[in-house]
């Protein structure tokens, strides 16, 4: 899953985004509205957390021109006033929920959840497919009695095909969803982890396999149970 957090108070937004990289969240940051509104309108996100108090363009005028542009990521917005008119200003331009600063982490993660869940996003706490078990928490496959520990890396391409088993998932979804950016270079690192994580299959004498679909993707192939 990939959030974008939009706060312009610097070591704020660098420790929300190494809480969320702590859960496998993907995660980009933003200092500015401008400069969030353009990688919410530029790149794909399951969720986007956004400052209301923002530098060169308010949270609300962020929220208010995707909403337009009909951008219907969950939006959780922080504020650190508590008046109510800046709740209900903030709902009313299309807010998903708000957070009122300072917060605990563990309330920021549950809002989360929560929006992703209303949203219809997979948040399946131990994804399954044929014999295998991705363990969010731990960051590892688990086979029968058997678990080896992934990548970062590793670990968000194989959530990402989990999440789309049945379907095939394009070298350009992995670039886009875990990267970041389009880059021929990372185009490269794709097959490069897609052999780690047949690899890592193969150790655990898994029945799944990674299948290439050449020149659209990749799949999940294995007996289902």
């Amino acid at each position: 899953m990939k959030i974008l957090v939009v706060e312009d108070e610097i070591g704020l937004a660098d420790a929300i985004g190494a809480i969320l990289q702590k859960e496998k969240y993907t995660v980009d940051i933003a200092n500015d509205g401008k400069a969030g509104l353009e990688n919410a309108l530029t790149d794909e996100y399951d969720c986007i957390i956004l400052d209301i108090m923002l530098p060169k363009m308010n949270g609300l005028d962020v929220l208010t021109y995707l909403r337009v542009k009909d951008i219907e990521t969950p939006v959780l917005l922080l504020t650190a006033k508590s008046e109510i008119d800046d709740k209900i200003r903030g709902l009313d331009c299309g807010a998903d929920d708000y957070l009122t600063k300072p917060f605990s982490t563990g309330e920021l993660l549950a809002r989360i959840r929560a929006m992703t869940r209303r949203k219809g996003i997979t948040v399946d706490i131990n994804p399954k497919f044929g014999d295998i078990t991705l363990d969010l928490k731990k960051g590892e496959i688990i086979c029968g009695t058997n678990s080896i520990v992934l990548g970062r890396k590793e670990f968000q391409m194989m959530e990402l095909l989990m999440s789309n088993s049945g379907q095939i998932v394009t070298k350009e979804d992995f670039v886009r969803k875990i990267w970041g950016y389009d880059d021929d270079s990372e185009y490269n690192n794709v097959e490069v982890y897609i052999s780690f994580l047949r690899k890592k299959l193969q150790t655990l004498h898994s029945n799944v396999q990674i299948k290439t679909r050449r020149s659209i993707g990749y799949c999940l192939e294995g007996e289902k149970f």
